[in-house]
């Protein structure tokens, strides 16, 4: 069984790694607490436990959500057009934010206390709160109010992916069971249920599985691969003549537009028909790792400086990480190389889902329409400027 960081999974997830299935998780009801005492009571077991804040401020903001929790249990309506949007300023989380809005959606967005705030999406007509999922008191003030959660978070390369993604979600969930959240929809992977041995994977198999069976009415995505990565990953590379990371594996990979995502989220949500159900979301076609390289080099009129690096070197450093303990989230997510070993093929049928959203197919952005846009827009702003493809100091 593989490690994560702080512990072996067997110790901090509730549920087998492959079935996901424990009389620790239990069927919680969906009702509403009054107490302090009754929420730790649910909690106990399951992960970090809520516990009152020390401080006056903390303390005021329990009660004033659990006084809010009680008069949601006397009848205060929630309008249904509430949506708090977690993990608001990333990739994906910021199109459901400005489709949501566009919409007619009351939109309230997490943002993880930080110097540099996110005023965009004030900007936008958003308003914001201060979530932090490594503290779960900092969660159910955020959720009074609030008909419909989409929580987009995830754990970003310098964070613990085991607090973010397992015990903050498992929190997130507690608090909306707590709280009468009457929709949550949550972002998952594809076939993560078929990699127990890559921890992040497992993980997003044991939240679906949890929140299934928390009794909220949820939707499930599954994401194969965001377009957006592409351009960090090899197009800016490329058209700066940097060096481009690729691998020898054959692994494809069906990359959708965050913004076609969003928009099929917005759809799920108009529809009765999505509750409790799960469904991947895929792009028209799916591609290896050259034929993306391919593909920049065509319409950036340049040729990449490719270094390969064997699938079995990303094995072997993996190994050697997952000896120190400091280095153990580095290990973790060196574990993908397990899957592009296997040379798998992350897509899915779509034409049924299409249908259920009612989305028309060639509304779907390609990813040869994505990248032919993105450098005819880069390199009109560079003759605007003055600027040479292969300026280095050049960013996006």
């Amino acid at each position: 069984m593989q490690s994560l960081a702080g512990g072996s999974l067997q110790r901090l997830l509730p549920c087998h790694p492959r079935t996901c299935r424990s009389q620790t998780i239990g069927r919680a009801q969906p009702h509403v607490f009054t107490t302090v005492h009754q929420l730790n009571q649910q909690l106990k077991g399951r992960s970090k436990p809520f516990v009152p804040a020390k401080s006056g401020k903390g303390r005021k903001q329990g009660r004033k959500c659990l006084l809010r929790a009680q008069a949601a249990t006397q009848g205060t309506p929630v309008p249904k057009d509430s949506m708090l949007v977690v993990g608001s300023t990333g990739t994906l989380g910021r199109q459901v934010v400005r489709k949501a809005l566009d919409a007619g959606y009351d939109v309230r967005c997490t943002v993880r206390p930080r110097q540099t705030p996110a005023d965009f999406l004030r900007d936008w007509g958003a308003t914001t709160v201060q979530v932090d999922l490594n503290d779960a008191t900092s969660i159910p003030a955020a959720l009074v109010g609030i008909s419909t959660v989409v929580d987009c978070a995830t754990a970003r390369p310098e964070e613990s992916a085991q607090k973010i993604d397992w015990d903050g979600k498992v929190a997130l969930i507690q608090c909306a069971q707590a709280m009468g959240i009457q929709r949550y929809m949550f972002f998952s992977i594809h076939n993560c249920d078929k990699h127990p041995e890559v921890p992040l994977m497992q993980m997003k198999t044991c939240t679906e599985q949890y929140l299934k069976e928390s009794g909220l009415n949820y939707t499930i995505f599954r994401l194969c691969g965001f377009m957006q990565a592409i351009i960090g990953n090899y197009a800016v590379p490329i058209l700066e003549d940097k060096q481009v990371w690729g691998t020898s594996d054959e692994t494809r990979t069906a990359y959708l537009d965050s913004q076609d995502v969003a928009r099929m989220a917005l759809a799920a949500l108009r529809r009765d028909e999505t509750l409790g159900k799960t469904m991947t979301l895929a792009g028209p076609r799916a591609w290896t790792v050259d034929e993306v390289i391919a593909l920049c080099e065509k319409y950036a009129d340049a040729e990449a400086d490719v270094t390969r690096v064997p699938v079995w070197l990303l094995k072997t450093t993996r190994n050697i990480l997952k000896s120190f303990q400091w280095a153990r989230d580095a290990a973790d997510r060196l574990a993908f190389a397990d899957i592009l070993s296997s040379s798998e093929t992350f897509s899915a049928p779509m034409d049924e889902t299409y249908k259920l959203l009612d989305i028309d197919p060639t509304s779907v952005t390609t990813l040869e329409s994505y990248l032919q846009e993105y450098y005819t827009n880069i390199m009109k702003k560079l003759k605007q400027v003055g600027a040479q493809s292969r300026q280095t100091d050049f960013y996006v």
